[in-house]
């Protein structure tokens, strides 16, 4: 666990519940959540409870009544004030997915586990104080129905009752027991008492919590498996029956927290910062006087299960609609608006949640991303080039099912294109790096529309459009590279096929690993190479997609390293590319309708003599962290060859002498490091959000001017995840502006050997 993430009542050992604790009396009412930890330290941590952290295992509770005879037993007036607790499973399945692009299904259909629910709703509220809510607020209860099942009447007409709403009513009678529990037996509480036995025979991954990726196969989302793996022993906290009327900020600190348990309470309000709390799986505050939900609630959505009842709730807020892992919206026993109550009562909680999202409105735009500038009076005759960045997410890839808390008005494609062009257009870069970008989306619309903006591109799909058939090809993505073309002249265009570039090349072919590993991921690069139609100056432009899989952290530098390699030949050939004599004869094929452009006169054809003269730009989505191996190649040049990325895999002479290349590198954003402005995410979805696409330039030849910023921080607060209706890509486009240093032509000085006697003499 990360440092900041542990709790000083980790180091203690969890002793018999104390009645102090348990009591409802030992807690004055209205004490904050800080009197509360710290009451708890001084006392015992039973109720910050452990988990084993293990791949697939969950937390397990129960309740304080007689288990072995099941459900039934205490909805048909069994005896439940035993005294013997029977452990229960708590059938919450931990996620820990980052959904985005992949091949494997990614958001599987959710089936409600009944057994699972009835757990969860065993470790309900129990305290001294009533919900504040009639028990007629709710025209269904347990005695209406028949073992939970689907019929009653309301106004003297029939009216049919989900299985869902059933399970709901059911959930809610074990609520109230177990609120009476606390509240009328004085029984101390079930849920830290269990937990603290449970978690005296903890026993994790050699002490570190590991993290199962389940049934949510993850695509292109790269997250690191070290950052995943930090130590973190408890992930539960329990405060029920505290007599709490507010939580303090001190609780949403704990954003590791996937159990949260503030039931029977007097809380009247869930503070805003509860969105924080992005890996919480279930949230049980029944039995509070709870008035209304925090639009930030949205932001949790890893929910599982929001129990709720009795409170009084009335309405509630769209953003709602983002929990799209919702599986129990437990909310009766509230005064809810008719149309809710009839959405939930005939439906689920699934469908209620839809509907709460694909009726919300547009929010109001974002604050505009400011332009940042890095060099201020920059000489008006300095020559200036602007690049801009995006994986603008492929249309094959934006489904419901991937992007369950995007409305589908706003994750179609018809939408999405036209607010993608609208950036594009805004930012009205010299070069636009494109990664996602399919071949018929390239042809049929991208390209006519920038060639209305003075646009030419180049485009290359994946390699596996080559094995299929044309109606096919045409859907798969691939990398673009769009210029200027009143500026620029396109010079050379280069594919790199990154598997077959390996398996190909004599020190790697016979190794297992390039045909298990990297052979099978299709990634691409792109290389341009240009010339200014003004100065003649000429620049080499990069853009690759490498592989998205966190396992494969030695393929991604292998690709980057295949990458740089052939940058580096290329830059060595374009050194003796021959000047353009008469620019003004290259003209570009015109579209239909499009007329002839006039271009200035040029200026000579720039010489260069060395690769790393050459100004040099890199962009893409290298799906990789700034601590991960690409970013140190591509940053100091070098990788070892024993690095950890390699994960002890043969990659011929880069597993033997290490990889490197000659040029001086650096991201272009690193200049907003440690300041305001600082990015924390360039892809950004509910389970990840870390910066993974970057524009690389070549120090000696290029300085940054100005940077495109972040998005409005306070915006971000109520948004999960993109695509959103301001945000058509899960990534957010970056862009630079640079100059290009001016030439620095050495001239051998004449030498200088001093006055020679015959000058003396003279």
């Amino acid at each position: 666990m990360a440092d900041g993430h542990r709790h000083p009542l980790h180091s203690f050992a969890s002793p018999p519940v104390s009645s102090a604790f348990n009591s409802s009396t030992s807690i004055a009412n209205g004490i904050l959540l800080n009197s509360l930890l710290t009451h708890l330290v001084a006392s015992q941590p039973a109720s910050l409870s452990k988990t084993s952290g293990a791949a697939g295992q969950n937390p397990r509770g129960m309740y304080n009544q007689g288990h072995q005879q099941g459900h039934n037993s205490r909805l048909n007036g069994a005896p439940n004030r035993q005294q013997n607790i029977q452990p229960m499973l708590f059938n919450y399945q931990q996620q820990s997915g980052h959904p985005h692009q992949g091949h494997a299904q990614h958001h599987q259909g959710i089936q409600q586990d009944h057994t699972g629910h009835g757990a969860a709703a065993g470790m309900m509220g129990h305290s001294a104080f009533a919900g504040g809510v009639l028990p007629s607020a709710s025209p269904f209860s347990g005695n209406n129905l028949q073992n939970g099942h689907t019929a009653t009447t309301r106004g003297g007409q029939a009216v049919a009752i989900s299985e869902s709403w059933g399970e709901q009513v059911r959930l809610r009678k074990l609520s109230q027991e177990a609120h009476a529990a606390m509240t009328e037996q004085h029984m101390p509480h079930y849920y830290a008492r269990i937990k603290a036995q449970d978690n005296r025979g903890v026993v994790t991954n050699g002490g570190w919590a590991t993290v199962s990726s389940d049934d949510e196969a993850d695509r292109r989302r790269p997250w690191s498996i070290d950052k995943l793996n930090k130590r973190q022993d408890w992930h539960n906290m329990d405060m029920s029956g505290q007599g709490l009327r507010v939580l303090a900020p001190a609780l949403f600190s704990y954003d590791f927290l996937q159990e949260l348990f503030i039931a029977s309470n007097r809380l009247t309000y869930l503070p805003a910062e509860i969105g924080k709390l992005r890996h919480l799986r279930h949230l049980e505050a029944s039995n509070n006087m709870i008035a209304e939900l925090p639009p930030e609630i949205g932001m949790c959505t890893n929910l599982k299960s929001l129990l709720l009842f009795d409170n009084q709730i009335r309405d509630l807020p769209f953003q709602l609609g983002s929990l799209y892992h919702l599986e129990m919206l437990g909310i009766d026993g509230n005064p809810l608006n008719q149309a809710i109550k009839e959405e939930i009562m005939t439906g689920t909680t699934k469908s209620l949640i839809n509907t709460l999202l694909e009726k919300a409105p547009i929010p109001n735009l974002p604050t505009p991303r400011k332009s940042i500038i890095i060099q201020e009076d920059v000489a008006p005759n300095v020559e200036r080039v602007k690049a801009f960045s995006w994986n603008i997410l492929c249309d094959k890839f934006a489904t419901s099912s991937l992007y369950g808390y995007t409305p589908t008005s706003a994750l179609s494609w018809e939408y999405r294109k036209d607010r993608i062009m609208e950036e594009i257009r805004d930012r009205d870069a010299d070069f636009l790096c494109l990664q996602e970008i399919a071949t018929d989306v390239f042809r049929d619309f991208f390209s006519p529309e920038l060639a209305q903006h003075d646009y030419k591109g180049v485009h290359w799909p994946r390699p596996k459009a080559r094995t299929m058939a044309d109606k096919d090809a045409a859907g798969v993505d691939g990398c673009a590279v769009f210029y200027k073309a009143s500026k620029w002249i396109l010079l050379d265009k280069v594919l790199l096929d990154y598997a077959n570039i390996a398996i190909n090349r004599p020190d790697m072919k016979n190794h297992p690993d390039i045909f298990n590993r990297v052979m099978p991921k299709d990634n691409i690069g792109l290389i341009c190479f240009f010339e200014s139609r003004h100065t003649g100056a000429r620049i080499i432009v990069a853009n690759t997609h490498l592989a998205w899989e966190p396992i494969l952290a030695d393929v991604k530098l292998v690709q980057t390293a295949i990458l740089m390699e052939n940058i580096t030949k290329l830059a060595e050939k374009y050194t003796r590319w021959p000047a353009l004599k008469d620019k003004k004869m290259i003209q570009l094929p015109l579209e239909e309708g499009e007329q002839r452009q006039v271009f200035p006169d040029p200026g000579p054809s720039q010489e260069y003599r060395s690769n790393t003269d050459i100004p040099l730009l890199v962009c893409g989505d290298f799906n990789s962290v700034q601590d991960s191996s690409v970013y140190e190649l591509l940053n100091a040049g070098r990788v070892a060859p024993n690095h950890n990325d390699f994960g002890g895999h043969q990659y011929g002479s880069f597993t033997t002498d290490g990889v490197e290349h000659p040029f001086s590198m650096r991201s272009s954003y690193l200049h907003l490091n440690n300041t305001p402005d600082e990015f924390t995410f360039t892809n950004y979805t509910p389970a990840f959000a870390d910066v993974i696409d970057y524009i690389w330039y070549s120090t000696n030849t290029l300085e940054v001017v100005e940077l495109l910023g972040p998005p409005d921080k306070d915006y971000m607060k109520r948004v999960p995840g993109f695509p959103a209706y301001h945000f058509p890509s899960d990534h957010i486009q970056i862009s630079a502006e640079f100059l290009i240093k001016p030439r620095k032509d050495k001239k051998i000085p004449e030498p200088d050997f001093g006055s020679s006697s015959n000058d003396r003499r003279s």
